[in-house]
């Protein structure tokens, strides 16, 4: 694959995609301090290059995290998603004991739910409009 200016190439497609992940932790704790997001972003970082996606911008509070990802059409949201959380979970809960006491019932790190929105380009409005003025072959 190679990168014009936010535009990706793959064998048989170019594609600019991006999408914000919003993480939050189980029962909302407040559990985060600079070094778990530190470590975590570390983490995920080498989750997004698995993917062959990157980890564009990241940041978090004490109970939830902001992702921006780009990714190539081949990469299922979803699958990704379960891989960022699945993989931070085990390695931070493995890394930082103090998380445990949090999650001493479940076991787990985050939420089962989470915000995935599209991000970049024009905005809805403008590309149904685009389309819709397309000059049909009468």
């Amino acid at each position: 694959m190679t990168e014009h200016e936010g535009i990706r190439t793959g064998r048989h497609c170019v594609f600019a995609m991006h999408a914000h992940l919003v993480f939050v932790t189980k029962f909302r704790h407040e559990v985060f301090g600079d070094r778990h997001l530190a470590r975590m972003e570390a983490v995920m970082r080498d989750v997004c290059r698995d993917f062959e996606t990157e980890l564009v911008e990241f940041n978090g509070g004490h109970n939830h995290v902001h992702l921006l990802v780009d990714f190539p059409p081949k990469v299922a949201v979803a699958r990704l998603v379960n891989s960022l959380k699945g993989v931070s979970s085990r390695r931070l809960r493995q890394e930082f004991p103090d998380l445990a006491r949090h999650y001493y019932r479940t076991n787990k790190l985050w939420s089962g739910s989470y915000f995935a929105g599209s991000v970049g380009g024009a905005p809805r409005s403008v590309v149904q409009q685009y389309i819709e003025q397309q000059n049909r072959p009468g």
